[in-house]
């Protein structure tokens, strides 16, 4: 690709965290403020959830450095185990904020980028993103100036309205209207900090970055994501991805 190469912060989202001070645990020991284990240290396969995600953006030759967001209490952890896997001064641990948009705007700080350089942002608890899938992003990005990952609906959409006993349905939306959004979603770097700076001063906050580049008015492509690319949320999704691991690994 011609220009600058991409910067990549990694967003782990609102995930639990240990103390602040304490000795790093083992990935998967709970937390005793909320009695859940900070989901990006959970173990697949043996090897942190976080972990998984780094090493599929480390082996995109066009990534030149990943920076993680975490929670000040995670930052000593995430940077033990970064260490522990020889990433080496390629990733890069930076504080991140109480939601999504705050842990992304800090990690845009920190990245030592030009306007035209290429950003990408991931869900870390989406260890099973490919290479092929991550390159397919940054000639999106490089083609349209952002882009996101997404998974075409299969199933019927209903739209609702809320009501006390549950919902009402008002309308169903076409499925080819639809796509579940993934990560990565990338963006020019100056476009993305922008748009970012814009909804801070106006209080708006995103579901997600594309959601923010959006409301400045811009056009956000779609790459064609996969159901293995899941998200670490639900009981069950981490035997899920295990499952999808073994397919892989044949």
């Amino acid at each position: 690709m011609a220009g600058p190469q991409p910067k990549h912060p990694n967003d782990p989202g609102s995930s639990s965290h240990p103390s602040s001070g304490t000795p790093p645990k083992h990935p998967n020991d709970k937390d005793p403020s909320s009695g859940t284990p900070p989901k990006q240290f959970l173990l697949l396969d043996g090897i942190p959830i976080l972990v998984h995600s780094l090493r599929a953006f480390a082996a995109v030759t066009r990534v030149t450095a990943i920076y993680v967001a975490v929670r000040k209490p995670e930052v000593e952890r995430a940077e033990t185990e970064i260490a522990e896997y020889g990433f080496g001064g390629r990733v890069h641990v930076v504080e991140g904020g109480d939601n999504r948009q705050e842990s992304v705007v800090h990690a845009l700080a920190a990245v030592p980028a030009e306007a035209d350089d290429i950003v990408l942002v991931h869900d870390a608890v989406r260890p099973l993103i490919d290479v092929a899938t991550i390159d397919r992003t940054i000639d999106a990005v490089a083609e349209f100036g952002a882009a996101i990952v997404g998974l075409p609906a299969v199933d019927t959409i209903k739209q609702v309205e809320r009501t006390a006993h549950g919902a009402l349905i008002t309308a169903t939306i076409p499925r080819e209207f639809i796509v579940l959004a993934q990560t990565p979603q990338g963006f020019r770097f100056g476009l993305l900090q922008k748009a970012m700076a814009e909804a801070t001063a106006d209080g708006f906050l995103g579901t997600d970055e594309a959601s923010v580049v959006e409301r400045a008015g811009m056009q956000v492509a779609v790459v064609h994501g996969s159901q293995v690319n899941l998200k670490i949320t639900q009981p069950g999704d981490l035997e899920l991805a295990e499952f999808y691991l073994r397919q892989r690994a044949r």
